[in-house]
């Protein structure tokens, strides 16, 4: 009895994330999460003042996370010898994260578990966020449009020639268009997503806000 149950326990928690504090270094490939910065500040930033949310700032998808994965799950909060980044590191991320408060958040989580020094972290972060073109068009959304996230990802497949349709997923939240995650190996190619990472917005009519 005690075996059945452990085995439906495995089959519950199949595909989360592994428990916190895993060894650095060790994951399969990254997902690098790029952030629809207006629908941030919709949901979030605007109630703090976030001054990433000021009129003016002109943020399409800013980077969000370069995330390392399991072919199945995640680790975060990983162990490492490695010294935290200083304030100087975090803040030479604002321009493409929005700000410095991000950067360092998305160190502790993800980025000690790349195996990398913060400063290398940073610059494989920024290498592969420069990988990736953001469609152009973006840059002109001045005001709310309603959009299928679909026409996002196709978007997405049309200025990145070499991205395949399963190296990209478009997430939504409270109905906006909110990200769009794209997988890469180690040595930043393209590859597909696992199973776990291709979860794909469906909506005909998701609001992708403007730029600000």
């Amino acid at each position: 009895m005690r075996l059945f149950l452990l085995a439906i326990a495995a089959l519950c928690w199949s595909g989360a994330a592994q428990a916190e504090g895993e060894q650095a270094g060790d994951f399969d490939y990254y997902v690098l999460s790029l952030s629809w910065s207006a629908a941030w500040c919709a949901l979030e930033g605007d109630s703090r003042d976030d001054p990433q949310c000021d009129v003016g700032r002109g943020l399409t998808f800013v980077l969000h996370g370069l995330w390392p994965q399991y072919e199945d799950g995640w680790p975060s909060f990983c162990r490492t010898a490695q010294r935290d980044p200083t304030r100087t590191e975090t803040a030479a991320m604002a321009d493409i994260m929005g700000g410095a408060g991000l950067a360092f958040y998305q160190w502790k989580k993800h980025g000690r578990c790349s195996g990398l020094s913060a400063p290398d972290y940073f610059r494989t972060a920024r290498a592969a966020y420069d990988r990736v073109a953001v469609p152009g068009f973006l840059e002109d959304v001045s005001r709310r449009l309603q959009v299928p996230a679909a026409v996002v990802e196709e978007a997405f497949l049309e200025a990145n020639p070499d991205l395949a349709r399963d190296q990209i997923t478009i997430t939504c939240k409270a109905g906006l268009i909110q990200e769009a995650r794209i997988c890469l190996t180690r040595g930043l190619d393209f590859r597909r997503c696992g199973d776990d990472v291709i979860r794909d917005c469906r909506l005909t009519d998701a609001v992708l806000e403007p730029v600000r």
